[in-house]
């Protein structure tokens, strides 16, 4: 997964090579910028319930498009609305049985039990920048809400007995939202996004609601 989402990277540079801030011409003074963006990301989450925790890597990637709508005459200043996707693995010891079961499990009662989701995401962000017409290195903050569709999910948990693989999940929220921001110079950039709403709904293991969110923190590149 990791591979395929590099590749397609790859391809939006390729394309991104096609428009520029500036050329050896003229200095365009109604440039945008960081239209393109690209995130490695650690993935955590909070709102545990008693005995869970995290096990392992849990990684993700978020690529996509934002359009940059410049609200100043420097257009250091704007507002962004864009498109992307998500990729995100959660490595726990929740176990997921295909009857709708949730167990918090002992670490040492199973090989491997992840969880993984596949969203396409709408950021919308307040972005401010030290940028201009022929400044390519420059500091930015960016903040804002990302709204998000889970149209996937799966969860495969393996014992040395059992492999058990539960596909889009029923108690899942599927429609997903947070807060966002990304700061850094040139580029590195930090990025973070805190779930405001949980992963599951009407989910409860040992009696209890299952209320887990999501709290990712990445480095993010940005192109154009």
């Amino acid at each position: 997964m990791l591979k395929k989402s590099l590749i397609i990277f790859i391809v939006l540079v390729g394309f991104a090579k096609s428009y520029s801030q500036t050329d050896s011409i003229f200095v365009d003074n109604k440039y945008l910028e960081d239209q393109f963006y690209f995130s490695l990301d650690y993935n955590l989450l909070v709102n545990k319930p008693s005995g869970f925790n995290q096990n392992g890597i849990s990684g993700g990637v978020t690529l996509g498009y934002i359009r940059d709508f410049p609200l100043n005459k420097r257009r250091n200043v704007a507002l962004g609305v864009g498109l992307g996707y998500a990729y995100n693995a959660y490595n726990q010891n929740l176990k997921i049985s295909d009857n709708g079961l949730y167990e918090i499990i002992s670490n040492d009662d199973f090989n491997s039990n992840r969880l993984t989701t596949y969203a396409i995401e709408l950021p919308i962000e307040f972005r401010w920048r030290t940028s201009s017409a022929t400044t390519y290195s420059f500091w930015r903050i960016y903040t804002g809400v990302k709204l998000g569709y889970v149209f996937a999910n799966k969860s495969k948990y393996t014992d040395d007995i059992d492999i058990i693989k539960v596909k889009n999940i029923d108690e899942f929220q599927n429609f997903q939202y947070g807060l966002t921001l990304s700061a850094g110079y040139s580029s590195f950039n930090l990025s973070l996004y805190y779930g405001l709403n949980p992963l599951f709904k009407d989910a409860y293991a040992e009696g209890n609601l299952i209320k887990l969110k999501q709290f990712n923190i990445g480095l993010m590149f940005y192109i154009l």
